[in-house]
């Protein structure tokens, strides 16, 4: 058996969507946080460049945090979601419905955001199912769409990394994406081509029966495949074809939501309103492992049928609700409240677009997407070696101090939205630096 590192304390944890052996011979080790900022294990400052992973919105070590979950652990540690209950679970869904989206207020509560999806895949069969529609039971997700680890979600996703291994659930079929950089490279907002591409909704309706299809499932913006923007007009197409066929449609804001693109859910900024919309990391800033899916009320009502007695839908988490979670996301809300921070990337939002396509004449560059505190950057890939300058700019950056994440070919940028112009400028300078040293 191979050794996979020099160092034998590293081992034993086998890290998630990880090239293991690479990084244990040259591990990466993050130490402290604090505001803006990492600490790396030998002292180096490292700007944040991703928000941790698209979660800590409101930036780290925010002690107001810290405090309400150790407050909340000394008072009540865990209690149990299944017929049982406590304040603080009852406290936060009210404050999430109070910020939703107008009719998204039936909140449903998970542990991360691979939960919240094949929660919503679950209530969207399930409500077909109450209305007398029970011949509704095929999802339609999105080529190049990520919806999270679950079965449900690499079904319904369209990465085929996350697939290919893996078999998925019957009865499931892809739009097309819309990633489209030969006629939208270089856009400064959303894309002008494309719209169009949600008919693909009636294609598949046409193939399989509209009576056969629940949901569509979408996320707004494409983060994890590389911040891939709706085109224009696009949302609100496949929406009105989800409606002229009774499909449901399911927003996944995991990472959209809680201000990212400048609003606080990307529902808001399209002005688009689905049926179900899944939600996790920024729900805690990051803090505590957390999801929530927000459910329209005629969805909740309609599931609210039988005896009294008896359990409406047969499903839930043993962390569903969990007491220190909930006080973590009071916390998170009274921060984004009271510092204005879901709405802070509409101010920020023209600095970060036109600081991110200073680069458009840096060394690889192909396409440069913006929209509220996301980018995405992409290089020509070598052709011998797709994702290689992704991955060694990445390393490049972490070790000249600057966290970014790649996918692919593709630097993906979020940080929090406590973000200043300064650190906005020195993203795109060691940027610049780092892709100018790329062969």
């Amino acid at each position: 058996m191979n050794d996979i590192s020099n160092n034998s304390g590293m081992q034993a944890y086998w890290m998630p969507f990880t090239a293991n052996r690479q990084f244990k011979a040259a591990p990466r080790l993050l130490a402290r946080a604090q505001g803006i900022y990492y600490q790396s294990d030998d002292g180096r400052g490292v700007l944040d460049g991703t928000a941790g992973l698209w979660c800590v919105n409101a930036g780290h070590g925010r002690r107001r945090i810290s405090e309400a979950v150790a407050e909340q652990l000394d008072r009540l540690d865990y209690a149990p979601s299944f017929q049982m209950g406590h304040d603080k679970a009852f406290e936060f869904a009210d404050r999430l419905s109070r910020i939703a989206p107008a009719g998204l207020d039936r909140i449903f509560f998970t542990g991360s955001g691979s939960e919240s999806v094949d929660t919503a895949l679950k209530i969207a069969i399930a409500y077909q199912r109450a209305i007398g529609q029970g011949t509704r039971t095929r999802l339609i997700g999105r080529e190049r769409g990520y919806h999270g680890v679950g079965f449900g979600g690499i079904t319904v996703g369209g990465i085929v990394n996350n697939r290919r291994v893996f078999p998925t659930l019957t009865g499931a079929d892809h739009l097309r994406h819309t990633h489209d950089p030969d006629r939208n490279a270089f856009s400064p907002g959303l894309p002008e081509h494309g719209a169009e591409l949600a008919d693909d909704l009636e294609r598949i309706v046409a193939l399989h029966g509209a009576e056969t299809i629940a949901a569509v499932i979408v996320e707004p913006v494409a983060g994890s495949t590389g911040v891939l923007l709706p085109p224009k007009g696009y949302l609100q197409r496949l929406r009105e074809i989800a409606d002229r066929h009774g499909i449901l449609v399911i927003f996944d804001e995991v990472i959209t939501g809680f201000g990212r693109l400048g609003a606080p859910f990307a529902t808001d900024y399209f002005g688009v309103t689905p049926d179900l919309m899944t939600t996790a990391k920024g729900l805690t800033n990051g803090v505590f492992p957390m999801g929530a899916v927000f459910a329209r009320r005629a969805i909740h009502d309609a599931l609210m049928a039988g005896p009294e007695n008896a359990i409406e839908l047969f499903h839930g988490y043993t962390y569903s609700g969990h007491p220190a979670g909930c006080a973590a996301g009071l916390a998170t809300l009274d921060i984004y409240a009271e510092e204005g921070l879901l709405t802070r990337g509409a101010t920020l939002g023209d600095y970060w677009r036109d600081a991110m396509h200073t680069l458009r004449d840096a060394p690889h560059v192909i396409d440069i997407r913006t929209l509220g505190l996301v980018a995405g950057i992409e290089l020509r890939p070598r052709p011998d070696a797709a994702g290689a300058r992704a991955y060694e700019a990445f390393v490049d950056c972490f070790n000249r101090g600057l966290l970014i994440r790649v996918t692919g070919d593709i630097i993906a940028l979020s940080p929090p939205l406590i973000v200043e112009r300064s650190h906005i400028d020195t993203i795109v300078a060691q940027l610049r630096d780092a892709l100018s040293r790329l062969a």
